[in-house]
């Protein structure tokens, strides 16, 4: 039996690479838990690498994840939106500059991806994994696999939202944006979002949400506005959280166990992209009394 030791070690980069695949907390959870039993069950003088093993084995498991949950995500109620993650994301980062790579803007794109175009550019771009080692992952050629990857790398960048990766420039909007809807100051709120700000609601059919996206600083912030009056101060906290590596807001209902997770994107200190994940399904990782 392989040893614990290396998988507990290769464990967070294991879980960063399962979750930038899938956008998913649920299904990274699971793709980890399936890679420890097929680790367990190899033989020690086949461990090799650990981490390329490990890595090879999680991506195929992901791959398929992938194939399956596109059918389901087709009869979605309303805007998918990735499973945010609140606090500290294991993977590539710097304290001063945001990581695109786990953001909700840059896996909200890889969703319009195909499942081999998505893995290949993940493992490639995010953990330099060589084409090699990508192709066995999803079964082409490596010189089919750099193709992959160039392809979805073109088309990300192109449906890309524009954006800082300047952390204090990014909290210095959502402290503005959180400030002005708790005060009810629609000139303030105008202010910081984009002319031509997006804000998409993920309820999945579970609580009530936007089923389009809304668009326009002046129907956001009217849009905002609504939902900060549903805030009571006496039961509810609203806080400003990490959300996927970057400063966000996350309101909660302990009283209903409820969450509300809201990610930003900022261009120019100004809001261009509002991410909010309402739909309970998507948030029963987080804990509201940690929160």
């Amino acid at each position: 039996m392989a040893p614990l030791a290396d998988f507990e070690k290769h464990r967070p980069q294991l879980w960063a690479v399962a979750y930038r695949i899938t956008g998913s907390v649920a299904d990274a959870e699971d793709a980890l838990q399936e890679t420890w039993l097929r680790w367990q069950l190899l033989p020690d003088d086949e461990a090799g690498n650990p981490a390329a093993y490990l890595t090879t084995v999680v991506s195929r498991i992901c791959l398929d994840q992938l194939g399956s949950a596109r059918s389901r995500r087709e009869t979605y109620v309303g805007p998918w939106l990735p499973e945010p993650v609140v606090g500290a994301v294991p993977g590539p980062e710097d304290r001063v500059t945001l990581d695109e790579s786990v953001g909700i803007a840059l896996l909200t794109v890889l969703e319009k991806l195909a499942p081999a175009e998505r893995t290949a550019l993940v493992l490639h771009d995010v953990f330099s994994v060589p084409f090699t080692e990508i192709a066995e992952v999803v079964g082409r050629t490596p010189t089919s696999v750099r193709q992959l990857a160039s392809r979805a790398r073109k088309r990300v960048r192109a449906e890309s939202p524009r954006c800082s990766v300047d952390r204090a420039e990014h909290r210095r909007a959502v402290d503005a944006f959180l400030a002005a809807v708790m005060n009810g100051d629609f000139e303030s709120l105008l202010s910081v979002l984009d002319p031509d700000v997006v804000w998409r609601s993920d309820g999945g059919g579970k609580v009530s949400a936007a089923r389009r996206p809304v668009c326009g600083n002046e129907n956001v912030a009217r849009f905002a506005q609504g939902i900060s009056r549903g805030f009571d101060p006496l039961s509810m906290r609203v806080v400003i959280r990490d959300v996927n590596g970057a400063p966000g807001i996350v309101s909660v209902d302990p009283a209903r166990g409820r969450v509300l997770v809201i990610a930003f994107t900022v261009h120019e200190g100004r809001i261009t992209e509002v991410y909010a994940v309402a739909n309970p399904d998507k948030l029963r990782h987080l804990d509201p009394r940690d929160l």
